[in-house]
């Protein structure tokens, strides 16, 4: 059994860090996926891929793959940089502003 063990990036629909703190363990497909012919769904035997494990850190995601003999490959996080403005959201309706503000 092979998983890779990573920590999730954020949502794309919203700037916050929320659920991506931890880190994750998921296995690795073992059975293509099949479809069904009538209906169009989407189907695989496989019932590891719907396992997801949540741990607080990578060293005790490792852990836990070593223990239990699965083969684990780590992917490093892409760090994202702050976006922070000096003046923050604030500075929009701000009473000092030198030019007037415009869409």
């Amino acid at each position: 059994m092979t998983a890779r063990i990573y920590q999730p990036a954020r949502n794309a629909m919203t700037s916050g860090q929320a659920k991506t703190h931890h880190w994750v363990l998921e296995y690795d497909p073992a059975a293509p996926r099949t479809v069904d012919p009538l209906m169009g769904w989407t189907g695989s035997s496989d019932m590891t891929s719907q396992v997801r494990l949540r741990f607080k850190s990578k060293e005790a995601a490792l852990d836990y793959a070593r223990e239990h003999g699965i083969e684990a490959t780590v992917i490093a996080p892409h760090k994202r940089k702050p976006n922070i403005r000096p003046g923050g959201y604030g500075e929009n309706f701000a009473t000092n502003r030198r030019g007037p503000w415009t869409h």
